[in-house]
């Protein structure tokens, strides 16, 4: 279950969080605190780091413009262990133009089910986390959606058995 879609469309933000500004100890605190718990109020951060919660407030806030907070998130536990199919699905273009990847990230948007999808070297083109109820729901989302989408000359799924590491932060926040 997802509260929110995270949209990339716009290249300003893309390259925010390709080139993330210089991040200071007190920011490196912030996101470490707020990795731990994202629920965390501003006066709680604020007194957690040694900060007034206005200037705390100011630092959130440029956190989250520059895009290196791009959103909040509930990570929600299935209560049923087979509740969700996830599949790792690898797609490869016809061709490998600028239009033709406009056209398939614009499509790729627009499924509910893609729950990640990125750009890739190597032997694909994409790689997409798509969750399913089960596998007979794949086969509709493969079908009906991810086979239409623009420019697709083959489609390879993996169907995870279960999850090993699942995590939320990134590698250069530093703790």
């Amino acid at each position: 279950m997802r509260f929110r879609r995270r949209n990339l469309e716009d290249p300003a933000k893309v390259t925010k969080i390709l080139h993330p500004p210089s991040l200071d100890g007190i920011d490196h605190k912030i996101l470490r605190l707020l990795r731990a718990d994202g629920r965390m109020s501003n006066a709680d951060l604020a007194a957690a780091i040694g900060l007034s919660a206005s200037a705390c407030l100011r630092r959130l806030r440029q956190l989250e413009t520059s895009g290196i907070i791009r959103g909040y998130t509930a990570i929600i536990e299935d209560p049923t262990p087979h509740s969700r199919t996830v599949v790792i699905v690898q797609i490869t273009l016809e061709r490998q133009t600028e239009d033709a990847f406009n056209r398939f990230e614009a499509a790729v948007r627009q499924c509910p089910e893609v729950c990640e999808c990125y750009l890739m070297t190597g032997a694909s083109d994409y790689q997409l986390r798509v969750e399913a109820r089960d596998p007979a729901d794949y086969e509709r989302i493969h079908k009906e959606q991810l086979s239409r989408m623009p420019g697709v000359s083959r489609i390879q799924s993996a169907f995870a058995i279960r999850a090993v590491v699942r995590g939320t932060s990134p590698a250069w926040v530093e703790d």
